[in-house]
C-alpha cells in the first residue's frame, strides 16, 4: 500500500513538473528572444487567402515549442550542461570551442577547407571584380574590395581538436592568390594578422570582430586608399561590454556578456535621415572633419567599422542592398566605392551579378572566329528598370584554360557579361544588363578563353525564358 502511494505521488509530481511550462505559458513571458532568429507567431485557422490552414496543428506545435514558460531558462540549462559535460553545443549553429570561445558553424567548411569553390568560380569572381573596378575608374571613382576573415580563420587555436582542416587552400586563399597584385584588392586577413595585437580582435562569444578589430580593419582600408585614419588612442578593455550573438543562441536566459575594447576618441559624425540601428539597410552620415564621399557596401561586420569610416568622410552611405549597385546613379554617391563581404559569404559573388551596365566591346577587340555550338542553352531575360538582364548558364564546352570571358552580341553591339549567375552553381554562368529599349530577334553568346578556345551559340528571342524581377 505504501509503495503504491509513493508511486502515485512520484508519478503525479513528475506529470505536474512536465505540465508547468504548459500551464504557466499564458502567465510567464520570456520577453524578446535573444536568439539569432525570429520566433513563430500564434497560428491562425485560416490563411491570408481565407482558406483553411491545413498546417494549423503543426504550426501550433512549433509555436508551443518556442514559447512555453521558462523556455529560455531550460534552453540555457541544457546548453550549460552539454558544453560542460560533453564539450558540444546543443545548437547546430554554434560550435563550442576551448577557453570559452564559440564559433559559427556556417564557417566550418571554410575552416576545414572543404566544399570550396572550383577554379572556374574563382576566376569568374575575379573577372567580375575587375569589370567593376574598370567601370569605377572610367567614372572617376576609386574602388576597393576586401573580405573580412571568419573568426576561425584568424583564431583557429580555440577550435575543437577533433576538427582537422584538409591540406588544401580555402576559398579566401584561392581568391587572394588570384587577386594578388590587383590595386583594388585588400587582403584583410593578412592585415589583421600583421597587427600583432596582444588583445584579441574578435569577440570570444560573438561572430564578429570587436572595436579594436574593426579599427584595425579601418586602418588597413584607409591605408590601401592612401588616406589618413581616424585617430584612436587609449584603448581599454571592458569586461562586460557586449552580448555575444553566439552565446545568446545557447544561453538565452543569461545576461551573457563578452569583452569589448573601446578608445577615448570622441566621434563628431552625424547620421542623416531616419536612422534606427546599425543594421539598417541604408545609413547616411556626414562629418565636418571628413573629406570626400564614400559609398560602402557592407555586411554585419560593417557595423563596428562604420563610426571610423563615417568620421573620415564628409559624406558617406553604408548599404546592405543586394545585388550590389555599381551603376552611375549609385556610384555618384561616393568618389570612393568599397565592397566588404565576410569570408563565409564569398560564394555568393559567383551567384549574384552586380547591377551595372554591361561594358560595350569595340569591334576591333573581337578578333577571333568561334566554333558554333549546335545544341540549345537555357537563357533568361528579366526587366530591371532602365535595363534588361540577360542571364543563364553555358555548357562546359564553352570554357577552357584558366580564364574565360563571356560576350553577348545584340543587334551588332557586343557586351561583356559578368560571370556570375543565379542559374549556375559551378561557375558556368553569365549575366549582362543591356538597355531596356533594345529590340532584337536573336542574340549571340560566345566565349573567349585564355588558351584561345572559343565557342558561340545563337539564341532566338522566342527561346529566351522571361522571368519576373
Amino acid at each position: 500500500m505504501k509503495k503504491n502511494i509513493l508511486y502515485r505521488l512520484y508519478t503525479g509530481a513528475f506529470i505536474g513538473v512536465c505540465l508547468i511550462p504548459s500551464v504557466l505559458m499564458p502567465f510567464v513571458k520570456d520577453g524578446e528572444s535573444k536568439e539569432n532568429r525570429a520566433l513563430s507567431e500564434f497560428p491562425k485557422l485560416k490563411t491570408a487567402e481565407g482558406e483553411l490552414n491545413i498546417n494549423y496543428l503543426s504550426d501550433l506545435g512549433d509555436y508551443f515549442s518556442e514559447h512555453f514558460a521558462f523556455r529560455q531558462q531550460l534552453v540555457t540549462a541544457d546548453g550549460r550542461i552539454k558544453t560542460a559535460l560533453t564539450a558540444t553545443s546543443p545548437n547546430t549553429d554554434v560550435i563550442d570551442g576551448t577557453d570559452g570561445w564559440l564559433y559559427y558553424s556556417a564557417t566550418l567548411d571554410d575552416y576545414l577547407n572543404i566544399n570550396t569553390m572550383n577554379a572556374r568560380q574563382i576566376s569568374g569572381i575575379c573577372h567580375d571584380l575587375r569589370l567593376v573596378n574598370e567601370y569605377c575608374e572610367r567614372s572617376g571613382k576609386s574602388f576597393l574590395f576586401t573580405s573580412v576573415p571568419n573568426k576561425s580563420s584568424l583564431y583557429p587555436e580555440h577550435m575543437p581538436f577533433n576538427y582537422v582542416p584538409a591540406d588544401a587552400p580555402d576559398n579566401y586563399e584561392l581568391l587572394s592568390a588570384e587577386l594578388a597584385g590587383e590595386s583594388f584588392y585588400l587582403d584583410m586577413k593578412a592585415a589583421l594578422a600583421d597587427t600583432g595585437s596582444s588583445i584579441p580582435l574578435y569577440h570570444a562569444t560573438d561572430t564578429h570582430w570587436n572595436n579594436l578589430g574593426a579599427y584595425a580593419g579601418h586602418c588597413a582600408i584607409m591605408g590601401a586608399l592612401g588616406r589618413e585614419t581616424c585617430p584612436a588612442d587609449n584603448w581599454t578593455v571592458e569586461a562586460n561590454g557586449r552580448l555575444g550573438d553566439l552565446a545568446a543562441m545557447i544561453y538565452p536566459a543569461e545576461d551573457a556578456k563578452d569583452t569589448q575594447v573601446n578608445s577615448d576618441h570622441a566621434f563628431t559624425y552625424e547620421y542623416q535621415g531616419r536612422f534606427k540601428a546599425l543594421d539598417d539597410v541604408t545609413i547616411d552620415t556626414v562629418s565636418e572633419s571628413g573629406e570626400g564621399s564614400l559609398l560602402m557596401y557592407r555586411d554585419s561586420f560593417g557595423e563596428a567599422i562604420l563610426p571610423y569610416m563615417a568620421e573620415m568622410f564628409a559624406s558617406a552611405e553604408f548599404s546592405r542592398i543586394t545585388p550590389y549597385r555599381f551603376d552611375e546613379a549609385a556610384i555618384s554617391k561616393g568618389d570612393t566605392v568599397i565592397l566588404e563581404i565576410v569570408e563565409r559569404n564569398l560564394p555568393r559573388l559567383a551567384q549574384t551579378a552586380p547591377f551595372m551596365p554591361a561594358p560595350e566591346v569595340a569591334e576591333d577587340m573581337v578578333f577571333f572566329t568561334p566554333s558554333l555550338y549546335d545544341g540549345e542553352i537555357s537563357a533568361y531575360i528579366k526587366q530591371n528598370g532602365a535595363f534588361t538582364l540577360i542571364t543563364g548558364a553555358l555548357p562546359d564546352t564553352f570554357f577552357s584554360g584558366h580564364d574565360t570571358s563571356v560576350y553577348i552580341t545584340v543587334n551588332g553591339t557586343t557586351f561583356e557579361a559578368f560571370r556570375a549567375s543565379e542559374y549556375s552553381d559551378c561557375g558556368n554562368g553569365f549575366s549582362a544588363y543591356i538597355p531596356a529599349d533594345t529590340e532584337f530577334d536573336s542574340i549571340e553568346i560566345f566565349t573567349q578563353c585564355s588558351d584561345g578556345h572559343t565557342v558561340a551559340v545563337e539564341v532566338p528571342a522566342d527561346k529566351l525564358i522571361r522571368k519576373e524581377q
